[in-house]
C-alpha cells in the first residue's frame, strides 16, 4: 500500500490528556493519518478542536453517530480506514458498534466497555465483522515487556509458581491531606459514567492485563478488598487482592490512587520454578532475570541480544531511551499492520499480530467485575468468568450520540 492509513478520532479534544497521546503515537512512524473526527458531545468544541489539529471542517462532526454514518458513505479512497475511541467508559460500546456495523476498523481506549455484558456483546460484534479491533492496554507495547513474555514462552523461567503485579498511584492523596477537588473526582468515580470500579477498572486492570500478557496464565479466582479512603466518592480509589491461575500459579495484585509519594509505579514480578524477571514501568527499558544459583541479569532495549519480540518494536539503538509515547504507538504499529493486510487482501497473517484484542477486553472486564463482586463478599473467593463462558444480557439502553 503506497499510502498512509486514514484515522479518525472520537473523543480526545481540547484538554484530553489521552486522546493527545494516542495521537502522538498513531503519528509516529509516519504511516497514519488524522483526517476526521468527533472529539467532544459538545459540538462547538468538536469543531474548536478540529480546528487546533487543522483539519477540514467538513470531516469534524457533531455526533458520533454522524460521523459514521458520513464516514462509511464517501468513496472508498477518501473515508477513515479506521477510527480511535478515547472516550469515557460509557461510550465505548455504543461508538465501537456504531463505527463497526458501519465496516470501518477500531482502535479503543480500555477498559473494552462500560460492563462485562457489553463487552461480550461487542466481542460478537467484532467477531461477525471480520475486522481488526484493538484495545490499547499500551503497557504490553513496551519491548522489555515483550522480551519478558518471549522469555516465559521461551520456557527460560520453568514453571510459574508466582506473580506479583503492583499499580501503585499517589496522585489523588491531596484530596484528603489539602481538602483539593483533584482530577481524579471527575468522570472517573461516577458510576454512571466509570461503571462498578474507579481504580482496579482504570489501572488494576492495567496490572492484570501485564500478567496475563507476559505469563499467558488466565484468572480462575480472586479475593479481592476494595476500599474509598476519600470520603464522599461512590468508587474505590485502592483495592488487594490474591488471585489463582488456571494450572496452579499464585499471585498478589495491587493498585491504588492513594499511595503517597508514587507517580506511576506499575511493576511486575513473575517467579518460575528455574528464574524469575521484573520489569518497573518508570524504568522500561530495562529487565531483570533472577536465578537461585548465580547471579542476576539486566537485559537492555536495544541490544543485539534482544530477541525478535522486541527489536521488531524497538526504534532507536542501545542507550537512546524509549518509553510511553513510543509503547503507545507499538500498540498502533501492529493494528496498522493488521489494518494495512486486510486492505491489501492479506489478512491474517499466519503468525497473528501482537496488540490487546476485544477477547483481552472481555478478560479485563471480567476481571474488574469479579473484584468487586468479591470485595462486597467480604474478600469471598469469586470465579471468574472467560470469554468463553461469559454470557451478554438483552440489549441494553445505548446512551444517546
Amino acid at each position: 500500500m503506497n499510502r498512509k492509513l486514514r484515522m479518525g478520532m472520537v473523543g480526545g479534544g481540547r484538554g484530553a490528556f489521552i486522546g493527545a497521546v494516542h495521537r502522538m503515537a498513531a503519528n509516529l512512524d509516519g504511516r497514519i493519518a488524522l483526517v476526521a473526527g468527533c472529539f467532544s458531545s459538545d459540538p462547538e468544541k468538536s469543531r474548536a478542536s478540529g480546528h487546533d489539529l487543522f483539519l477540514d471542517p467538513s470531516r469534524v462532526y457533531s455526533t458520533y453517530a454522524e460521523m459514521a454514518e458520513k464516514e462509511a458513505a464517501l468513496p472508498a479512497d477518501e473515508r477513515i480506514d479506521f477510527v480511535s475511541i478515547v472516550t469515557r467508559n460509557d461510550l465505548h460500546f455504543p461508538v465501537a458498534k456504531a463505527f463497526l456495523e458501519a465496516g470501518i476498523h477500531v482502535v479503543c481506549e480500555k477498559p473494552l466497555a462500560f460492563s462485562l455484558e457489553e463487552a461480550v456483546r461487542l466481542k460478537e460484534i467484532v467477531d461477525r465483522s471480520g475486522l481488526v479491533f484493538a484495545l490499547t492496554h499500551n503497557y504490553t507495547g513496551y519491548p522489555m515487556v515483550k522480551e519478558a513474555r518471549a522469555m516465559v514462552k521461551g520456557g527460560k523461567l520453568g514453571r510459574i509458581l508466582k506473580i506479583v503485579a503492583e499499580y501503585p498511584q499517589g496522585y489523588a492523596i491531596s484530596a484528603l491531606t489539602d481538602k483539593s477537588d483533584g482530577a481524579i473526582s471527575n468522570w472517573r468515580m461516577d458510576p454512571q459514567v466509570a461503571g462498578v470500579s474507579n481504580c482496579i477498572g482504570d489501572i488494576g486492570s492495567h496490572a492484570e492485563n501485564l500478567a496475563r500478557y507476559i505469563t499467558g496464565l488466565e484468572l480462575d479466582e480472586l479475593a479481592a478488598d476494595l476500599n474509598t479512603f476519600i470520603p464522599g466518592r461512590p468508587l474505590d480509589d485502592d483495592g488487594s487482592m490474591l488471585v489463582r491461575y488456571q494450572g496452579g500459579a499464585r499471585g498478589v495484585l495491587y493498585a491504588s490512587q492513594i499511595s503517597t509519594g508514587d507517580e506511576n509505579n506499575l511493576n511486575i514480578r513473575v517467579y518460575g520454578t528455574e528464574a524469575s524477571l521484573e520489569w518497573h514501568q518508570e524504568h522500561p527499558n530495562e529487565l531483570v532475570v533472577k536465578y537461585a544459583d548465580r547471579p542476576r541479569e539486566t537485559w537492555r532495549r536495544g541490544n543485539s541480544y534482544n530477541g525478535s519480540e522486541a527489536t521488531h518494536f524497538t526504534r532507536l539503538p542501545f542507550g537512546h531511551p524509549e518509553a510511553f509515547i513510543e509503547a503507545f504507538a507499538n500498540i498502533y504499529l501492529a493494528a496498522a499492520e493488521a489494518i494495512t493486510d486486510t486492505i491489501n487482501g492479506d489478512y491474517p497473517r499466519p503468525q497473528g499480530y501482537d496488540f490487546p484484542t476485544v477477547d483481552d477486553g472481555v478478560e479485563g472486564m471480567a476481571f474488574i467485575e469479579a473484584a468487586v463482586a468479591s470485595s462486597k463478599g467480604n474478600s469471598a473467593w469469586t470465579k471468574v468468568e472467560h470469554c468463553a463462558s461469559a454470557k451478554p444480557l438483552p440489549d441494553p439502553q445505548i446512551p444517546p450520540s
